[in-house]
């Protein structure tokens, strides 16, 4: 009849605590080469992680780039437009500003309705009107064409605007084209004899 406290589990091959003779744990060589493949197993555990974490942060930045690339792209296929429709804008304001007569005030009033829609539909798209009256003369905005001597404004400042401007995103579209008041300086006060 077996025992009680006989184990009845069959051995396990892999196990080294079972085998006959003297554990794993009291042999330094196999303890030791035990320790050096864990800490390998470590260490490549180890550069396996930071060369994951490095590829999310590749990936990360790649597509940051990527959809700021496409916004880019998509703000000059827009201002492409843009530049394209504000010669109609133009030829709107012209044709408006042309016959005031009363025989064409309902062909001026559906004109205006078209006018104002595309004004709106730009003004949506993200293009602002440059239209600098009474402001100072901005090289970057603005394209002087005259200059008005005159002490009634400061000097600098546009005084009339010939043709509107139009920016996109802070991108000058189309300067606008201005006149601008100036000082009269001595030398021109001088009269030639």
């Amino acid at each position: 009849m077996p025992d009680k406290n006989t184990n009845l589990e069959p051995e396990d091959p892999n196990d080294s605590s079972q085998r006959s003779g003297s554990p794993a744990n009291g042999d330094p060589d196999i303890a030791g080469a035990e320790a050096a493949e864990t800490a390998k197993l470590v260490s490549e555990l180890d550069d396996l992680r930071q060369t994951l974490l490095r590829r999310q942060a590749d990936f990360d930045n790649y597509r940051k780039r990527i959809e700021k690339e496409r916004t880019e792209d998509s703000k000059r296929a827009t201002a492409r437009v843009i530049e394209g429709l504000i010669p109609v804008i133009d030829g709107f304001e012209h044709a408006l500003a042309a016959h005031r007569e009363k025989e064409y005030e309902n062909y001026r009033r559906g004109f205006e309705l078209i006018y104002k829609q595309l004004v709106e539909n730009v003004t949506k798209l993200g293009a602002e009107r440059i239209d600098p009256v009474g402001k100072q003369f901005d090289p970057h905005q603005h394209q002087a064409m005259d200059r008005l001597e005159t002490t009634e404004h400061e000097d600098g400042t546009v005084v009339q605007t010939f043709q509107p401007g139009y920016v996109f995103h802070g991108r000058v579209l189309r300067p606008a084209m201005v006149r601008v008041a100036v000082h009269a300086s001595p030398a021109s006060k001088k009269t030639v004899n």
